[in-house]
């Protein structure tokens, strides 16, 4: 399985994919996989997180070596739904806030501040 999400480039290298297998957090057909060497057969449903989203993708067919991206595309069948549109309407991350160059590290008055500032 972790050769496959390698392949389908899913991800950059095979030890992340192996890490992915082996924390339990990839399913295979709906059953939970702990084992990164588990085999995938045309047909088979893999679910798992990439970054915030789930990605639930059909096996099509098993790869040979890691090619190109079209290459890889060849390989699964993206089964998620369509991205919702409150998924689409999300609010945009917090711009972090900015010091000015040369201002140096934050005094402790300064960062109770900010602290105060962000609700913490």
């Amino acid at each position: 399985m972790d050769k496959w999400l390698y392949h389908a480039r899913f991800f950059k290298s095979r030890s992340l994919a192996q890490r992915l297998c082996g924390g339990g957090r990839a399913r295979l057909n709906g059953n939970r996989v702990t084992k990164a060497h588990v085999m995938v057969r045309p047909g088979d449903v893999l679910t798992f997180p990439k970054g915030p989203h789930v990605r639930v993708v059909r096996v099509a067919a098993l790869g040979v070596r890691r090619g190109p991206a079209a290459e890889a595309a060849t390989l699964y069948e993206d089964l998620a739904p369509p991205p919702s549109a409150k998924s689409k309407a999300a609010p945009p991350r917090p711009v972090p806030a900015r010091r000015d160059p040369g201002a140096g590290r934050p005094t402790k008055t300064e960062r109770r501040a900010t602290d105060r500032l962000k609700g913490h």
